[in-house]
């Protein structure tokens, strides 16, 4: 596997020594290091053909391999591709390793090609981090995953599970809670990339992750291929959505995947060749937008996914477990914003940090943020956990629900079609004299 190239001394010194019968193969011990020379001597040889027993090879270290080194299988790859090259660059000594460019050695792709861009990997472990896993919706998506994986007798699986709910309750983030859970590093696609400029470019990027998906399969890892809001890409959002070529392809394309999981081909591909089955995941605010016989029985299984009160306890106390807050406290803040999603109480704890932000930018002045924070040779600031009391928090809380019922109360977007003005905006405004003109 290792490939090394004898300097002129070396061969020399093999030239001058093949009249000599106690010549032995030299064996190079490199363990990836190539710093060290095992002389391996052997029984007398004949000159004649001492140089052709001339063997270079790489000893393994088994101890030097480790989980996180990508390569640790590099000793036992048989593979004869010219990635190899590129991938013992830098783990043997430059004596024996030919520069990039020279002959053979010019690497086809890189590789970093090689790894998707669609590939998500997570690095997290829930279990010992205290991130909390809603157990109605693990159950739903474990089982989900392990019935694709089975053989049932007489049982037709949905391929796809759709699970959708209100805005920012955390389904994405159960979902790669579950995969991290299972070992599982999906293939991702997202809503934006169900439109494209070129006609069938959508549909054409599916089936090309499902095949990656498959592929990973088929090299003995579990995959699944998980698109996050899919209602937004290929859904009719009112009638003034447009209803282009793409949603409609990205509709087929996925009706036709839950009809034949077993043989997706990409266009102009019309081989026989069977690729192993891969559980689709998908995320939606409203499936009800989306083209009704996709979202059949038999090829989408849906779960409506609304937090009860103790899911919601779990998820603050996983989003509060760095600030030492006391669990009576979470469970009062989530009792006094029932009725908010979940990612509203990450904003709360995300404005605890404004006051030290703004203490900061009071100290060093306006003018030099741009300075401190964009190409400076000096490291970005950092702060003291602020000190989160219930009080603050619903402090914060309230100010945010301010927010939000100015948002319902004022209605600009009407206000802006029947008269020039920022309607309510501007009488609350004066009223309470922080208007400016």
């Amino acid at each position: 596997m290792a490939s090394s190239v004898l300097t002129f001394g070396a061969v020399n010194r093999a030239l001058l020594n093949l009249n000599s019968c106690s010549w032995g193969n030299s064996v190079l011990s490199t363990a990836f290091s190539g710093k060290s020379l095992k002389k391996v001597t052997s029984k007398a040889v004949s000159p004649k053909n001492s140089f052709g027993n001339l063997r270079v090879v790489s000893e393994v270290d088994e101890k030097k391999q480790t989980n996180k080194d990508r390569w640790r299988g590099l000793a036992s790859d048989i593979s004869d591709d010219q990635q190899d090259i590129t991938r013992g660059k830098g783990m043997v000594d430059t004596l024996f390793q030919a520069p990039m460019g020279a002959g053979t050695h010019d690497a086809i792709m890189s590789s970093y090609e090689y790894i998707s861009t669609g590939l998500r990997q997570y690095q997290f472990d829930n279990t010992m981090n205290g991130y909390y896993i809603a157990p109605a919706f693990m159950d739903k998506l474990v089982v989900h995953i392990a019935k694709n994986f089975m053989n049932l007798p007489n049982i037709k699986v949905p391929l796809i599970l759709g699970i959708w709910g209100g805005k920012g309750q955390g389904k994405s983030f159960q979902c790669e809670l579950v995969f991290a859970k299972m070992g599982i590093n999906p293939i991702m696609m997202s809503a934006g990339e169900l439109e494209s400029g070129n006609a069938g470019e959508p549909a054409k990027l599916i089936r090309q992750r499902y095949r990656e998906a498959a592929d990973r399969i088929s090299k003995g890892k579990m995959c699944v291929l998980f698109i996050n809001d899919l209602d937004a890409g290929a859904g009719r959002l009112g009638g003034t959505t447009q209803y282009t070529v793409n949603n409609q392809m990205v509709n087929a394309t996925l009706m036709n995947i839950a009809d034949n999981p077993t043989n997706v081909q990409l266009p102009g591909m019309y081989n026989q060749q069977e690729n192993p089955r891969v559980p689709i995941i998908v995320t939606g605010n409203d499936f009800s937008t989306l083209y009704a016989p996709l979202i059949r029985d038999g090829r989408m299984e849906k779960f409506y996914w609304a937090p009860t009160r103790e899911d919601r306890i779990g998820v603050c106390t996983g989003i509060f477990r760095a600030d030492n807050v006391p669990r009576e406290d979470i469970v009062k803040l989530v009792d006094t914003f029932l009725g908010q999603s979940i990612d509203f109480f990450g904003a709360i704890r995300a404005r605890a940090y404004d006051d030290e932000v703004r203490n900061w930018i009071s100290t060093i002045g306006v003018e030099n943020v741009g300075k401190k924070l964009v190409n400076s040779r000096e490291a970005p600031p950092t702060f003291d956990k602020p000190k989160m009391t219930l009080d603050k928090l619903l402090e914060y809380g309230r100010l945010l629900v301010q927010e939000q019922e100015n948002v319902k109360r004022v209605q600009l977007a009407d206000k802006y079609l029947k008269e020039a003005a920022l309607g309510d905006a501007n009488e609350d405004a004066i009223k309470n004299g922080t208007f400016y003109s």
